[in-house]
């Protein structure tokens, strides 16, 4: 019987299927890459907020602790945002008359919620409670990264769940002391991994890998 295809065909077809392979690995990896950017995530995206605060300021310059305002931390699944009033008891004192924050002291006079954006959004099927992690010794930098030195907060990490595994896989590497938690500045000490197995011990933490821990 006579060859109906040219002997070329042998060459052009394995070269295709070789071709094939390498193009859906190349799609595959371009994928990983875009679920995975900043536009995706939206880390290190900056929001804009109805009144520029820094966190920078208050934080990193005046030395507020995270808790003066987000005073659920240690008690609640939600850090909380502070009410008008908080930012009033020093507002009403000092910038008094500062268009900027000509918001705030509008929602103090309304008794108005000032519509801020929201920088860190959890998938609605995962559930996370600040409280547990606060006592367990986990940093609000760990999550958050060095808010004292942002004038603007945004989110710094992916926040999937991969993330969040590397920490419940091996939380020696992650822990610090309690009394560190709202400490901006505090360093992993070069013995790290030897501390954080005694503070896991200490803290009875466990690791926690099954589905039910976050999505309920």
């Amino acid at each position: 019987m006579a060859q109906i295809f040219h002997r070329s065909f042998n060459t052009i077809s394995k070269a295709s299927i070789f071709g094939a392979v390498f193009i859906v690995a190349g799609v595959g990896f371009a994928w990983n890459r875009w679920v995975r950017s900043d536009y995706v995530t939206g880390a290190h995206v900056v929001r804009v907020q109805p009144v520029p605060f820094s966190h920078q300021h208050h934080v990193g310059g005046l030395g507020i602790d995270c808790r003066y305002c987000h005073t659920t931390v240690e008690q609640g699944a939600y850090a909380g945002l502070p009410s008008t009033k908080v930012c009033m008891n020093c507002h009403s004192q000092i910038w008094t008359t500062s268009p900027v924050l000509e918001p705030v002291r509008e929602s103090y006079r309304k008794d108005e919620s000032i519509p801020w954006q929201r920088v860190h959004r959890l998938a609605e099927f995962a559930y996370f409670d600040h409280s547990i992690h606060v006592k367990k010794g986990v940093g609000c930098a760990t999550c958050h990264g060095r808010v004292d030195r942002m004038p603007y907060v945004r989110q710094t990490v992916s926040l999937y769940m991969e993330w969040c595994l590397e920490c419940h896989r091996q939380p020696e590497r992650f822990v610090r002391p309690r009394e560190e938690v709202f400490n901006m500045s505090w360093l992993a000490p070069p013995d790290q991994l030897e501390r954080g197995r005694a503070l896991v011990k200490e803290y009875k933490i466990e690791r926690r890998t099954d589905c039910s821990v976050c999505h309920r």
